[in-house]
């Protein structure tokens, strides 16, 4: 029986991977279609880009190259940040889903944080 990868038990990878697919359907459905191959499409690709480094980190054996992927998967979340931001001051989504997006990063940025430090 085959098992699964070691990062899908990392709290971090799942937070991220739950928060790019809250991020992609949302850029989706409420943004402009000027704006879903635009911001939309930025949104989603730094989104993509947590889970993704989280995943291919996890992959190196190096400790520093580890670290190298966790620290671009940060800096995507912090883009990702951003742009809910700006998301927010040209009206596309409501400040109560901001609110809600931005708690979501938190929830991934904590324990990334942790396996940076590791």
């Amino acid at each position: 029986m085959p098992t699964s990868p070691a990062y899908r038990s990392l709290v971090a990878w799942q937070r991220a991977d739950d928060l790019f697919i809250r991020l992609h359907r949302l850029t989706l459905a409420v943004f402009p279609a000027h704006e879903r191959f635009e911001l939309g499409s930025q949104l989603r690709r730094a989104a993509l880009s947590v889970p993704s480094n989280i995943v291919e980190g996890t992959a190196r054996t190096h400790p520093q190259e580890r670290r190298q992927f966790l620290r671009i998967a940060w800096s995507s979340l912090r883009e990702a940040g951003y742009y809910v931001h700006v998301a927010h001051r040209l009206e596309y989504i409501s400040e109560e889903v901001q609110f809600e997006l931005e708690a979501e990063i938190r929830k991934v940025a904590a324990p990334l944080l942790g396996l940076i430090r590791q």
